[in-house]
């Protein structure tokens, strides 16, 4: 098989997966989109020799390096613009997300990078423990760490947005979780 049929096979079998976890990853579906055909593009170049023994884990190392690339770029800002400081939901739009899928990724936006990247791989991606750790470049108890971290932060945001006519305790927990400090964080309207 030539490097554009390893291709157009992993594209059969691995794009909505991918899309699924960058999703996670970066809190916005056109983003995740944008990365997962960026590692693609990559992909006809460099496979033209081959494909990798398995495609699907280099076409996800690829994609997630690109979107921390471009969370770099933004940080530095290259390319911030006043729209990208506005919170702009653009998941909310999007056909076929559930109200509690928007709720699920507004909740890991909130997520601490390292955290959203080890929850997003291991759960939304299926990754054993092992290959999250092996991805992102970090020891297993490292990832098992911030699972654990992530569960419990999400398990407060998401008990938030069931709560919304406790605001009072509500708002007092979500003071407990430290407002994200990582690649895609958008400011949250203030909800007082």
């Amino acid at each position: 098989m030539d490097g554009g049929q390893a291709v157009r096979a992993a594209w059969d079998a691995s794009y909505a997966g991918l899309v699924a976890a960058m999703t996670a990853v970066t809190g916005d579906r056109a983003e995740a989109e944008d990365v997962v055909q960026e590692a693609f593009a990559r992909a006809l170049v460099a496979w033209r020799s081959g494909a990798p023994d398995n495609p699907e884990a280099w076409l996800r190392t690829v994609a997630l390096n690109a979107a921390r690339t471009r969370w770099r770029r933004l940080r530095r800002g290259l390319a911030l613009t006043v729209a990208e400081l506005t919170v702009v939901d653009r998941n909310a739009d999007v056909p076929g997300l559930s109200p509690d899928r928007v709720a699920l990724l507004a909740a890991l936006r909130r997520l601490p990078h390292g955290q959203r990247e080890a929850v997003a791989m291991h759960h939304l991606a299926d990754l054993p423990v092992a290959e999250v750790a092996a991805l992102l470049g970090v020891a297993e108890g490292t990832v098992k760490a911030r699972l654990s971290r992530g569960r419990a932060a999400l398990a407060v945001l998401l008990d938030d947005r069931a709560d919304d006519s406790a605001n009072d305790s509500a708002n007092d927990r979500a003071q407990r979780v430290p407002p994200a400090a990582g690649p895609y964080r958008r400011e949250e309207p203030n909800r007082a």
